[in-house]
């Protein structure tokens, strides 16, 4: 074959449109970039169509996620998605499949990944991306990766052993906040809207409420501030916890005045009463509704109410406790427990971080803003653009033909020269920079990183203090927090650690329920100490990989404030290096991911620890604006409280 034959076999619009009806895609996630991505996949002839999501239709989501109408609002995205695209070639033999689900469920294992030929991700958390790409890596298949961010945007492709995988590049995690800046001394609007998601949220709505928190001060605790008492209304309660949060306090932290020799003096707010001007609690929560489930908090006790405009002291009271009311009212009618975790989609959720976020501000002199900024920053939502979504949606379709096409020349054996001249994979990215006029940057793909833990099993290294750091932490804040692991199950030198419950016996679940709340240093088998090392393992992710423990007893909360470190093993030994670098020293000392860039003033993030060095590639300099536009459609990476 000549190159020029070879070329027109490549390009056809026919070989194209036979490899498109005859593949099986994949795509997970239907919101902004979905909506874009299924409607070009059916307008370009894709015949075989799965989508997997597990959210529900908004009302914000209708400016942008086209599929959807006013009449959508509370249906599954995935199941109307489809029967929108239907109507695109009705009649054909169109096949799309539609799972209203979580990527993460069982039955979304690498076996079912398996019988697609690509995937395609347009998802709008973290999490989920780790998850998606541990799955087609186990499963072999190619992923296409996407994420938008206002006017930015990128493609980016993955194949097993020939690029690098979604995780060898350094991601945005949830960033942390020290509790004692959280609780005692904000100095930021992000401050205030943390303390209310992550510390008074839990605290007053959660199914563990009755737990020790970090706001259980001896103060509280015999105050009984955060307990309803018998015979108490809501919202007589939730008055009583305005008064011992934003007043008392408030004064009894003005008593330290070693505090506030270099920090402005915080204020006290009036009371309750004064606020409202004499109105009683009870009446100042059923304001406009007196049944608690007809409106919202905001609705009901605000006038002329705009997400637009910054309420005041007294309007924000008035919504902290007629949200406070409301929630409980539900969840007590609804006999749920408790609400556990803020969701940005929950408008009474939304309402009460909006009041405690206004009245915190006051306290302490922050400047205070809209319900919608503060709900962009409690959703940490950037957000989304139409346009961009719909290019980015058209460039995903595009590098999947491109797997299409490499896939089908592997199967007629064609030389590997005609599928790297003819099939260039590539990484596109929308809007990259702002100075050189170019709507669209495509550069190479990036190789393996040697050091990633996901597809090169590297070797990684957990720095706590053996003492008090405990196997829960490990597990919880450490495996499923900071690299996304869905299920982790942990083996000591000698002995089990911890299993997940299912199938367990009684006695085996009671041994492991022990251990996590076991410092490493006391575990079975002698404890875990420095210089131990675990083995860690996802059978959902088809994950596992070393964990080197090194001890470190002395920690700068305020530098540090998860009081531990999980980054690449700094000895630089994985088990693919080991073999080939035995005797040789890595001359990466430190193992920390290089710091991400994070100008986007909603979004405050921190590195991944997978993949701790990209060893100065070609493409460093490039890519200084991808990890920003990881946060997809309209979400960012999150934001944490972590234990000062």
């Amino acid at each position: 074959r000549t190159r020029s034959t070879r070329a027109h076999a490549m390009t056809s619009p026919s070989s194209d449109a036979q490899l498109a009806r005859d593949a099986k895609v994949l795509m997970v996630g239907a919101g902004g970039i979905g909506c874009e991505l299924l409607k070009t996949l059916v307008l370009s002839g894709f015949q075989n169509v799965e989508m997997i999501d597990l959210d529900t239709i908004d009302v914000s989501n209708l400016n942008r996620q086209f599929l959807f109408r006013r009449k959508h609002v509370g249906m599954s995205k995935a199941l109307v998605a489809r029967e929108s695209a239907m109507k695109f070639r009705a009649g054909s033999d169109l096949t799309v499949v539609a799972h209203h689900g979580n990527v993460k469920d069982q039955e979304f294992n690498p076996e079912f990944i398996k019988k697609f030929d690509v995937v395609l991700n347009g998802l709008d958390n973290l999490e989920a991306r780790k998850h998606v790409n541990r799955l087609t890596l186990a499963a072999g298949v190619p992923l296409v990766e996407s994420g938008t961010t206002g006017y930015l945007g990128q493609v980016t492709v993955h194949v097993k052993d020939e690029t690098a995988c979604f995780e060898c590049s350094p991601k945005p995690v949830p960033k942390s906040h020290p509790i004692c800046t959280l609780r005692d001394t904000p100095e930021k609007p992000v401050h205030c809207v943390a303390f209310a998601t992550d510390l008074l949220f839990p605290k007053l709505f959660g199914s563990k409420r009755g737990e020790t928190s970090d706001l259980d001060e001896q103060d509280a605790v015999e105050l009984g501030v955060f307990s309803v008492r018998p015979n108490e209304t809501f919202a007589s309660f939730a008055a009583r916890v305005y008064e011992y949060v934003f007043r008392k306090k408030i004064e009894v932290l003005l008593q330290r005045s070693e505090m506030w020799e270099k920090r402005q003096r915080p204020t006290a707010l009036p009371t309750f009463a004064e606020l409202v001007r004499g109105e009683s609690p009870d009446q100042v929560a059923a304001g406009s509704d007196p049944t608690l489930t007809a409106k919202t908090a905001s609705e009901a006790s605000v006038e002329s109410y705009s997400a637009q405009t910054v309420l005041t002291s007294e309007n924000a009271a008035r919504v902290f406790v007629s949200a406070v009311a409301r929630i409980l009212t539900r969840d007590k009618n609804a006999k749920s427990g408790g609400t556990d975790t803020f969701d940005k989609d929950d408008a009474l959720a939304c309402d009460f971080v909006t009041a405690v976020t206004t009245l915190r501000s006051a306290n302490y002199n922050i400047a205070t803003q809209s319900p919608f900024d503060i709900k962009g920053v409690a959703g940490n939502i950037v957000h989304a653009v139409a346009t961009t979504n719909a290019i980015v949606g058209g460039l995903i379709v595009l590098e999947a033909v491109k797997l299409l096409r490499a896939k089908n020349e592997k199967e007629k054996k064609s030389d590997d020269a005609c599928l790297a001249t003819t099939c260039p994979r590539r990484y596109t990215f929308v809007k990259q920079r702002a100075t050189n006029n170019r709507l669209l940057e495509p550069i190479e793909c990036d190789t393996p990183n040697p050091k990633c833990a996901v597809c090169q099993s590297a070797r990684l290294e957990l720095v706590c203090d053996t003492n008090v750091f405990t196997l829960g932490r490990l597990l919880n804040d450490a495996l499923k927090k900071k690299l996304g692991m869905h299920a982790p199950e942990i083996e000591g030198s000698t002995t089990t650690l911890f299993l997940q419950p299912d199938g367990l016996e009684d006695d085996e679940l009671a041994t492991y329920e022990n251990n996590l709340v076991t410092v490493l240093a006391d575990l079975p088998g002698g404890g875990v100490v420095g210089g131990s090392t675990l083995q860690v393992s996802d059978f959902s992710q088809s994950f596992e990989f070393e964990l080197l423990v090194t001890h470190q007893s002395e920690w700068d909360d305020e530098a540090d404030p998860d009081l531990f470190l999980l980054r690449g093993d700094s000895s630089g030994i994985g088990k693919d290096d080991e073999a080939k670098n035995a005797g040789k020293k890595d001359t990466d000392e430190s193992g920390n991911a290089p710091a991400s860039d994070d100008d986007l003033e909603i979004i405050e993030e921190e590195t991944s620890p997978l993949s701790p060095d990209l060893g100065g590639g070609k493409d460093d300099k490039k890519r200084g604006r991808e990890e920003d536009t990881q946060a997809g459609d309209d979400e960012g990476g999150g934001k944490a409280a972590r234990r000062g």
